[in-house]
This record gives structure tokens, sequence and C-alpha cells, in this order.
């Protein structure tokens, strides 16, 4: 489906009050979250959450390396976001740009507060994450599956971190934005919490939202997140349980 025109003129909502997909205000796109999929990563993943498609490799824990960068304290989580060129619909001009940086920035210091790292010190986490194919909330399907592949990687973790997105969509406050409601609606709010505290590591917002509008998104989103939570926790079952058949 290809939309053309503006905000005032696009209608995200169908008549019976579904939304654009089909969906209702609350409901979460398909998700999918598979480990090792990658034979040379020490920890990886692959989630795919309605249209995004993306592939998350883990390093290390290993020697910090120039040796400037290390900590003698902790180890120094590296997260590398990238959207493939041909990961949207207008080829994206290959390599890092700002907003890649930026999201790597903050990715970083998200999967830093969940993993043990002082038990590393002078040690660095290298977590890639490649956008294969965009459909809106990148940010937090990469790093939610970047909390699978550290687990899988056997990386000591206090928790798993496990984001979602709130939206306001034609004066609706709904869950998990699509790629539609991302482009043309009023507001996008990506959060990332802990799983078990429900501290947030991350959380930006693009529009405005009123407290109300604001309070009943956050409480959106902290109920999926405990849903998302689950399938994580499915995807290393499923890898430990086929390991221990397979050894039989």
């Amino acid at each position: 489906m290809i939309l053309v025109g503006t905000e005032s003129d696009i209608k995200l909502f169908n008549e019976d009050g579904t939304r654009i997909d089909g969906r209702t205000v609350e409901e979460l796109r398909p998700i999918k979250i598979e480990t090792d999929v990658l034979n040379r990563a020490d920890g990886s993943a692959m989630i795919e959450w309605g249209g995004n498609k993306i592939m998350v490799a883990v390093y290390g824990p290993r020697e910090a390396y120039p040796k400037h960068t290390q900590d003698i304290n902790r180890a120094i989580v590296k997260a590398r976001y990238n959207m493939a060129a041909f990961s949207v619909d207008e080829r994206k001009r290959p390599g890092p740009d700002r907003r890649s940086m930026e999201i790597s920035k903050v990715i970083s210091e998200a999967l830093t507060s969940s993993i043990m790292v002082e038990k590393f010190p002078r040690a660095q986490i290298d977590v890639t994450i490649e956008v294969l194919q965009a459909d809106a909330g990148t940010r937090i399907a990469g790093l939610t599956a970047a909390s699978v592949a550290i687990a899988a990687a056997g990386i000591p973790m206090r928790d798993f971190v496990v984001g979602c997105t709130a939206g306001k969509v034609d004066g609706h406050i709904v869950l998990d934005l699509c790629k539609e409601e991302d482009n043309f609606g009023q507001a996008d709010l990506p959060v990332a919490v802990l799983a078990k505290s429900g501290k947030v590591v991350l959380m930006q917002m693009d529009g405005d939202l009123s407290e109300d509008e604001f309070n009943q998104a956050t409480d959106m989103i902290m109920r999926a997140t405990k849903r998302i939570n689950q399938l994580q926790r499915e995807a290393l079952t499923t890898k430990y349980s086929e390991a221990i058949a397979g050894g039989e």
C-alpha cells in the first residue's frame, strides 16, 4: 500500500475503528525472534517485527582496542546500528550518518545498563545491528534482539532490555506504529526498559503528547514489554531445548 499526501488528508483509521493494517489500538505487529543465526559470532539473533527484518551479532568480551579506550573498572559496550542501503524504499546512501550514530550511542548506553560490565575490566563487547528491511521502530526492534543475542553469547546480564513504541495517530493513542503511522502520525514514543524492574533505559519522542496521552502511551508500552520479553525468553529456551535434544 502506497500513501501519498499530507498529514491532514491521509486517513490512518478504518471506518470500523481499526487501524490501517487492521489492528486494534493496543495490538502488536507479529514478532518472531531466532537465535544462533550466525556461526562466526559469539551470539546472534534475528528479529522479524512487522515488516522489519534485523540481524544482530555479538562479539566478546575481548580486550578493548585501541588500548586507550580501555576502562580499568568495566567493559565498554560498543553498539553499531546500521540500515542497509536496500532496507528502505528509496535506496539509502551506504555508511554511517548522523541518525545511525545517535541511535548507536543510545543503544550502547541501554545495553550497558543490563550487562554485568564490572566483571570484564579492560574489555569490550561489540554489538552489530544490521537493518535488512525497515518498517518503523527499527531502533527498538534492534535493541530487543540485541539483548537476546547478548544472552545467547553467554555474557552475564542483570536483565533483558525490551522495548516498544507507542504514538498518536488521528488523535488516537496506539501501540507499535507501522510505517504509515510513523510517517504521517502526530507523535512517536520509543521506550526501552529492563524487563524485571521496569527501569527505563531509553526514551525518545518525536511530536507532541499531552500529559494524559503520554501516560496512556507509556502504560501501553509497559504492558507490551511483558509480552515481548516472553518472546525473548522463548527464543532462548528453544535454543537450549534443541541443544539438549541434539545431545541425546
